[in-house]
């Protein structure tokens, strides 16, 4: 029996309905997929053009963002490519821009985080006429001066009488008195360190003859209505490390997206190199930490040898009164409490000259607008000399720290020093191997 001629029409026409069905939903699925890729197409656009406009703009301005007086500018500085030097080693140098700090450098966190812990702990009070003494070369007495003025103290500061003319200016101006002694070792009663703790004591000897605030051996704290002298003791307080360890090794972290495989800094005190390398390492062992020393520290000999001395140290040698070098800021023949945080995790180190220092400064002047000081010039000179140790790859990472600019140097360390400027030492480094580095 032939089969029903309504059974042959059926299936025909599930067919035509399946046909109609099927071509609809690629014609649907054909519009989804042009629309999801157009979509995509105008969101990488909108991401490259955010990312041109924070390449432009690398501080992000939010409404409604209003810090709460000059100490809120202080830390969050920009992390910045270095051009002339990443693009002649292949390697990304990448520089914190420390000296945007409202003080101009990166002492400014030091100071704020010693004043910090010292309101804290219940040490300090402001406006209570009471005084910050500190013994120093570099531009902590700077910073120190600035926050002490914005949080209601007075400020004495005691520097080495060859001190770059401009950190001077710049004490007097933030209304710090300003005592000038010759430089002597840590061990004698008139070394400027010694000198700043001294005339802290003299001070709260009137409001109480046992208790210094600041001092290692103060367990009293003083009424909040006592004025009293406070020995900020940069070289041994933790609070140098601490500004470090919780702010500058954070930042780096996280503007890095945790890419990092070096890091490269001078040490004075040791907190900067000790408070970041320690952060780094928390979070990625392999971080490199790099010391750069300038000629006349020891440092460079602890690291590689074990003995804290320069040659230049030796009797008839020595140039100048101070750690034998034109750069201010780092270096030191003294073990802190801080520089022995450092040692356990620096893993390479460089000596840096005073020519190598002076060409790298003028060499990142002329290529890249960097006005940059002496110590931040040593870190830029370790920086390379580690990529040619290391035979570092496109790709990786160097970060390091610019601790101040130029003008607080020009004076001493770009003018009348008297050493040759020549930029080749710097070409050199750039295209030879490591042995000519």
């Amino acid at each position: 029996m032939p089969l029903p001629a309504f059974g042959s029409a059926s299936a025909g026409q599930r067919t035509l309905a399946f046909g109609i069905v099927l071509g609809l939903s690629l014609s649907i699925s054909s519009s989804a997929v042009i629309q999801f890729f157009q979509q995509r197409r105008r969101r990488i656009a909108l991401s490259q053009s955010q990312t041109s406009d924070l390449e432009r703009r690398p501080i992000e301005l939010r409404s409604d963002d209003v810090l709460n007086g000059i100490t809120g500018l202080i830390g969050n500085t920009p992390l910045f490519r270095v051009p002339s030097l990443s693009d002649a080693l292949g390697v990304e140098i990448l520089a914190k821009a420390e000296f945007l700090n409202p003080g101009g450098s990166v002492k400014d966190r030091v100071a704020v985080r010693i004043l910090d812990d010292a309101e804290r702990q219940g040490l300090l009070h402001p406006h209570t006429g009471s005084r910050i003494f500190e013994g120093t070369s570099g531009s902590t007495g700077i910073s120190l001066a600035m926050v002490a003025r914005a949080r209601g103290y007075d400020a004495t500061i005691i520097t080495p009488d060859d001190m770059a003319a401009e950190k001077l200016h710049a004490l007097r101006s933030l209304g710090a008195d300003v005592e000038q002694v010759r430089p002597a070792s840590i061990v004698d009663k008139k070394q400027y360190v010694n000198i700043a703790k001294q005339r802290a004591l003299a001070f709260s000897t009137a409001a109480s003859p046992s208790v210094v605030p600041g001092l290692q051996d103060s367990i009293t704290v003083l009424t909040d209505s006592e004025a009293r002298g406070f020995f900020a003791d940069q070289f041994e307080t933790k609070s140098n490390y601490d500004a470090h360890f919780d702010g500058t090794g954070p930042e780096v972290w996280r503007q890095t997206n945790g890419n990092v495989r070096a890091f490269v800094s001078g040490a004075g005190t040791g907190g900067t190199l000790a408070g970041v390398g320690r952060f780094l390492k928390s979070m990625e062992d392999d971080v490199v930490i790099c010391l750069a020393d300038p000629e006349g520290s020891g440092l460079y000999n602890k690291v590689k040898h074990g003995v804290m001395f320069d040659h230049r140290e030796k009797e008839g040698t020595r140039r100048r009164h101070q750690v034998d070098t034109v750069v201010e800021g780092i270096g030191i023949n003294r073990l802190t409490q801080n520089i022995e945080l450092a040692l356990p995790i620096i893993d390479e180190a460089f000596r840096v000259t005073d020519p190598e220092a002076v060409a790298m400064a003028r060499y990142v002047m002329k290529h890249d607008g960097l006005f940059i000081g002496s110590s931040s010039a040593c870190n830029l000179v370790a920086c390379v000399r580690l990529v040619k140790k290391m035979g570092l790859h496109s790709g990786q990472r160097i970060v390091t720290v610019l601790c101040d600019s130029g003008a607080r140097h020009y004076s001493k360390y770009l003018r009348t020093a008297g050493i040759p400027i020549d930029m080749k030492l710097v070409e050199d480094m750039l295209t030879g191997d490591f042995s000519a580095a």
